[in-house]
């Protein structure tokens, strides 16, 4: 066989195998169902679970505003199939456009649908819009491991329109954009002064264990200080129910505080990875969503920095 032909043929199998994809992904329903929150605002609650070939990464929340000036979207989800399933839950509400998509953090889950909307809609702080060009393609192949055929079709597509903190009325909704950071290096949260809605983003999880990967456990409490004095209503979190109170921000702030005191007591004492791993979670966390794997997660994400911490510590003695 010649090598064009085996060429050709490998061209054919390729492009039959990208079809099958395709395909295999328009059949995958992410059942996605606004719930309505607050006067025009719907939510879109996630599972809390880990990413899957069962949930497609329809694990985080997602949310939209139908404004006079038209629809702005928060977050788009973990892939391009979900932005087109929400854009379809958002056209069952309201005929009006899609005016804007806010990405709260560069996270996979919350910007992998940003392929469904308009490029000039999509705005983001600058550097989350860094971070989605530095690593959205990376985040893109891992979530294709994790969810399978329903990443199919999907690329990174960074927001073109950086966002600057403050005041912007959207029709007859006077949003705030809060710039914090703390999970990541740059965290977006709005508050609806229209509504008292305040959508948190991943500062905020209720009922499951906060993800680490680009955590400033510090600036993290920092940020969680801040959102616990809003004068909101009604509080969006990143993941887990929606709530009326602070208590997700209260849970949100004694995991951080504990993992903290815990690694840094961990490092102080010598004890290696293996051993902290083996270390028990208090009884107080045990019934959040998937602690066993965050933990896991967050021991490797965090502890190496607060090892070096106590090495330095300890060479500074005299």
């Amino acid at each position: 066989m010649s090598s064009l032909r085996r060429s050709t043929r490998a061209l054919i199998a390729l492009f039959a195998l990208g079809w099958t994809l395709v395909l295999a992904a328009a059949d995958r329903d992410y059942g996605l169902a606004p719930v309505r929150i607050a006067d025009d605002t719907w939510v879109l609650v996630g599972r809390s679970e880990d990413f899957s070939f069962a949930n497609g990464g329809n694990i985080v929340n997602t949310a939209f505003i139908v404004t006079s000036a038209g629809v702005v979207v928060i977050d788009s989800g973990p892939s391009r199939s979900y932005g087109e399933q929400l854009k379809r839950a958002i056209a069952r509400i309201t005929d009006k456009p899609v005016s804007l998509v806010l990405n709260t953090h560069h996270h996979p889950d919350h910007f992998l649908g940003n392929q469904a909307f308009a490029i000039e809609t999509l705005a983001a702080l600058p550097a989350t819009i860094k971070g989605i060009h530095s690593e959205g393609g990376s985040f893109n192949e891992n979530m294709y491991r994790l969810a399978g055929d329903w990443m199919a079709g999907t690329e990174p597509v960074a927001p073109a329109r950086p966002l600057a903190p403050g005041p912007l009325t959207m029709g007859n909704h006077r949003l705030d954009l809060i710039a914090l950071d703390g999970h990541t290096e740059a965290d977006l949260v709005i508050f609806d002064r229209s509504t008292g809605v305040l959508f948190a983003g991943d500062l905020v999880f209720n009922g499951r264990t906060p993800t680490t990967p680009h955590a400033n456990l510090q600036a993290w409490q920092a940020a969680l200080d801040q959102l616990a004095e809003a004068p909101f209503a009604t509080l969006v979190p990143g993941h887990g129910p929606v709530a009326t109170d602070t208590a997700p921000i209260r849970q949100t702030r004694a995991w951080l505080a504990w993992l903290d005191r815990h690694l840094r007591q961990a490092a102080e004492d010598g004890l290696d990875m293996t051993e902290v791993l083996a270390l028990p979670i208090p009884a107080e966390f045990r019934d959040l969503a998937v602690v066993d794997a965050e933990y896991r997660r967050s021991v490797g994400q965090l502890y190496p920095a607060y090892e070096q911490r106590a090495l330095s510590a300890e060479r500074r003695k005299p």
